[in-house]
């Protein structure tokens, strides 16, 4: 995608999505991972658009990732939920990775959830274990700021020093104790797959501060964050990369360790969208 189109195809896109949508747009909204979309059956009045209806829209090719935008009430509500992201390891650039979160804010939403799958190297975390993100490292390749920045999307430095809402931290960590759900914090460290991690890549991370990492999530924060959006992160431990204890991962046991898991994410989630405030 040329940087020249970037604006043209943001404003296509989000005219498109507004004819789609009866009633008001929301101002909340949530991207949903591996195993994570589960949480589609608890919105109410839901409408999908398919991905592959919408202009300028990737389609995910990713096993275990629907690819619908799907609006509806969560918690009482308005909420805009991506079933289905794009990774940079499927080929897209990160223009096109990015570029639902880009359409986002040009549809006026203000908060975002981000959810995903991601292998620990934290010795205190346990597989199906939730860790909401507390902080993030970049290791991807390739800069979703990279290139022309335009001012209606946001500053040429964004401050990055509180990626992921405190506030909004502190609320998931109080709903958690009052269901007496078990939840970590941590530092997520992205990569650009597709590869699960070495042992020696898992130290690393270790070493340099990670308590997970995954292939997703980073880019799309690092663009809400430009856009000015509040954002909200949480993590599914599905495999274990701890020293000593690398556990063999495929993506089938991703999968499925992440779905167990969902009952707990999506009792936090539901809960932490229908009582934040804007």
């Amino acid at each position: 995608m040329k940087s020249e189109d970037l604006l043209i195809r943001i404003n296509e896109t989000a005219d498109y999505i507004r004819g789609c949508v009866n009633g008001p747009m929301p101002r909340t909204a949530i991207i949903l991972g591996t195993g994570l979309g589960a949480l589609v059956d608890h919105i109410e009045n839901k409408q999908y658009i398919p991905y592959s209806e919408i202009p300028n829209f990737p389609v995910s090719t990713v096993e275990g990732h629907s690819g619908n935008l799907i609006i509806g009430t969560l918690g009482g509500k308005a909420v805009m939920g991506m079933q289905g992201r794009f990774h940079y390891y499927e080929g897209y650039d990160m223009k096109q990775v990015t570029f639902p979160v880009r359409v986002m804010k040009a549809l006026g939403v203000k908060t975002l959830f981000v959810s995903n799958a991601a292998g620990g190297m934290n010795p205190e975390f346990q597989i199906g274990e939730i860790m909401i993100i507390n902080d993030h490292i970049n290791l991807f390749p390739e800069h979703p700021l990279r290139g022309k920045n335009f001012p209606e999307l946001g500053t040429r430095f964004p401050d990055m020093s509180e990626a992921y809402s405190k506030r909004l931290i502190n609320q998931a960590l109080e709903i958690a104790k009052e269901k007496g759900i078990r939840v970590k914090q941590g530092v997520y460290v992205g990569t650009q797959g597709p590869t699960f991690e070495t042992p020696a890549e898992y130290r690393y991370f270790r070493r340099i501060g990670g308590d997970a990492v995954g292939m997703s999530t980073v880019p799309e924060v690092i663009v809400a964050r430009h856009g000015g959006m509040e954002v909200f992160g949480v993590s599914v431990i599905t495999d274990l990369g701890v020293e000593g204890i690398v556990e063999v991962a495929t993506h089938e046991d991703v999968q499925r360790a992440a779905e167990a898991a969902q009952p707990r994410m999506m009792e936090i989630m539901r809960e932490l969208v229908s009582r934040f405030e804007e």
